[in-house]
């Protein structure tokens, strides 16, 4: 039988001392005690001064020293939200439908990032179509649902990233700011 049982919520290492609030420095030695509460567990990271100050009659369930690293900082954008949704209007008003796969996968994208909402799905002739409204400004925009196969999305999104590269040269070439 498996003391912990199938599943617990364990907190993300924290990046000052749970005792004294300092924050830990690069390189920092620190100690991590967790403690049986309930039907989980409470982590609490302690400075080398804390941990020496601690009340031992208080046995964690478990323990260990670890170095403290900060976060990595995050990745830059792949494709700038201005951009991308710059490219998803001018893509989705073309009336030739050329790049129907492509506006498929930046309203995916865009819907991920919260800009748009997708309000329904409706029928066509043609097969269904996405309807998509924009957060902030109310504007609806439909989009054929291309119903890509998860192997069909590497092109795709090749596609994508060709147009967004093609749409900042654009705005290199007229001296536009992002």
């Amino acid at each position: 039988m498996n003391p912990l049982g199938d599943e617990w919520a364990i907190s993300h290492r924290a990046e000052a001392c749970a005792v004294t609030g300092r924050p830990f420095a690069e390189g920092e030695e620190f100690y991590t005690l967790l403690f049986r509460e309930g039907e989980g567990f409470r982590r609490q990271d302690l400075s080398e001064e804390a941990w020496a100050q601690r009340n031992d009659n208080l046995q964690p369930f478990s323990f260990w020293r670890s170095r403290f690293e900060p976060p990595p900082a995050a990745p830059p954008e792949p494709l700038p939200k201005e951009n991308a949704e710059e490219l998803f209007r001018r893509l989705v008003t073309a009336a030739d439908g050329k790049n129907a796969n492509a506006c498929y996968v930046l309203a995916a994208m865009l819907e991920r990032k919260k800009i748009l909402k997708q309000i329904q799905t409706e029928s066509s002739e043609n097969g269904p179509v996405l309807i998509y409204e924009h957060v902030k400004s109310g504007d609806v925009f439909i989009v054929p649902d291309p119903q890509l196969r998860l192997d069909e999305l590497e092109p795709v999104q090749n596609e994508v990233v060709a147009l967004m590269a093609k749409l900042d040269g654009l705005h290199a070439a007229s001296g536009e700011q992002d």
